[in-house]
């Protein structure tokens, strides 16, 4: 999705402007209800089920829901093994920026060998660091907020778009 532009702006350029807009309303209906729903799921729960990264994890799942980074694949797999890294570097070096630093170069790689490049998930152990929780970070919000986060953009994707995502190679 593009935004629209005065070079896009042609014989029809208010048609084109429509469609941009409407895609861009979708966009944000779709991180409205995601992250609504979790946080409501937080709230009811009393569990912790945001983190941080995932408002731009909404980000490419409902504004750029077919590039790679926005796949089922990606979005779990990159926020499971980066909050992993995270820990277990947390749990292995210690607090500070050095092993910080390490967790996150770490996770960056293991998302490129692994191809589950999902570059909000690159944050977490960053976020791990400043927060230094417990192993369970790793279930609940991690795993257990990434999935629902999918989930909610299966189903959005399939009433709005009638079943345009995942892509099929993704």
């Amino acid at each position: 999705m593009t935004t629209p532009t005065a070079a896009s702006a042609g014989a029809n350029g208010a048609s084109t402007w429509r469609t941009q807009a409407g895609g861009i309303l979708l966009a944000g209906l779709g991180a409205f209800v995601a992250l609504a729903l979790v946080g409501m799921l937080a709230q009811e729960t009393s569990e912790p089920w945001i983190l941080g990264s995932f408002g731009a994890t909404c980000v490419l799942l409902f504004g750029f829901p077919f590039s790679p980074f926005s796949q089922p694949r990606n979005i779990i797999g990159g926020h499971v093994l980066t909050s992993l890294t995270g820990l277990l570097c947390l749990h292995l070096f210690g607090p500070g920026y050095v092993p910080m630093a390490v967790a996150a170069a770490s996770a960056l790689m293991l998302m490129m060998l692994t191809r589950t490049v999902h570059p909000p998930a690159g944050s977490n152990p960053v976020i791990i660091f400043a927060v230094q929780p417990g192993w369970s970070f790793l279930a609940l919000p991690t795993m257990i907020g990434a999935v629902s986060l999918v989930l909610i953009g299966w189903i959005y994707w399939a009433i709005v778009k009638r079943g345009s995502w995942p892509n099929r190679a993704g």
